[in-house]
Order: structure tokens, then C-alpha cells, then sequence
């Protein structure tokens, strides 16, 4: 079983991300925001981060950036679940150090086949 760390603030974001991840036998931890996802990041060791970019305090590219400074986390794949759906945003992520991208809102019949590229063979 996988686990998968979703960093996300909108309540119902989260809860449908993780209903589909349980759903489908994943393990499921959360934060918040960017500095309780880097504390849990010293803690645990997912097979897959979850990143939306819009978050308080410190926006998903900081976050990205810093958890790509942990050495047992540099090759954790990270998604960009995000509503930032312009020209470059896609390439910003990736810059950041994000794996993938995922445009919200997300759709239920395809996230977990859309996840299961980036997860850690």
C-alpha cells in the first residue's frame, strides 16, 4: 500500500482527494500548508506528494523548492494539483521541482490513473 501526502487547504479539495486515495487502498496524510507539510516531510516518507500551489503563508513552488532540498525527498515524485491553468504555469511547477501537474478541478474517473504515472515504482 502507498502512501500519499496531500498538501492542500481547501477542505473540500482535500476531502475528495482523499476519499478517492482511500478508496483505492492508499494510505493518506495531509497538511495544511507548506511549513506543516516540511515538518511531517522529517517525519515520513510518501510514495507521492500531492501539491496544490495556491496556499497560505508559503505558495506550492516555495514548498516544492524546499522539499527538493531534503536529501531523502529529492526523488519523491510531487504533483502540482492546482487551479493555476494559464500559459507557464504548467512550466513553473515543473521548474520548481514538481514531477506532473494536474488542472482543478479535478475529475473523480481519471485522478487516480493520472496519479499512478508520477507514484514511485
Amino acid at each position: 500500500m502507498s502512501l500519499v501526502l496531500i498538501i492542500e487547504d481547501n477542505e473540500q479539495n482535500l476531502y475528495l482527494e482523499k476519499y478517492l486515495l482511500e478508496k483505492n487502498g492508499y494510505n493518506v496524510e495531509f497538511a495544511k500548508d507548506g511549513m506543516e507539510a516540511l515538518c511531517k516531510l522529517e517525519k515520513i516518507f510518501p510514495d507521492l506528494i500531492l501539491l496544490d500551489i495556491q496556499l497560505p503563508n508559503m505558495d506550492g513552488y516555495e514548498v516544492a523548492k524546499r522539499i527538493r532540498n531534503f536529501e531523502k525527498h529529492i526523488n519523491t515524485p510531487i504533483v502540482a494539483v492546482t487551479s493555476y491553468a494559464m500559459p507557464g504555469d504548467r512550466e513553473k511547477a515543473l521548474e520548481a521541482g514538481c514531477n506532473g501537474y494536474i488542472e482543478k478541478p479535478i475529475n473523480p474517473d481519471t485522478f487516480i490513473m493520472e496519479i499512478e504515472k508520477f507514484k514511485k515504482s
